[in-house]
């Protein structure tokens, strides 16, 4: 407990044991959301649900071309 608080670790957080020749390291991990949050980030805005529904169809139709010429 007293090592957990030290690190700043809460209940049911990941440490990382490190192996450093012979020694061992102990470290916070980190989530991989808090790690990763913003990582992809979209730049342009979102389809409208027209968009999305055209993209679709599209994907469908490429799909029924793509099986006939099998």
């Amino acid at each position: 407990v007293e090592i957990r608080r030290l690190l700043g670790v809460v209940a049911h957080e990941k440490i990382a044991f490190i192996l450093e020749g012979d020694q061992v390291r102990l470290a916070r991990k980190g989530s991989v959301v808090a790690h990763t949050a913003g990582m992809l980030k979209n730049t342009q805005p979102p389809l409208t649900a027209e968009e999305l529904r055209e993209a679709a169809e599209r994907a469908i139709a490429e799909d029924v071309v793509e099986r006939m010429e099998e």
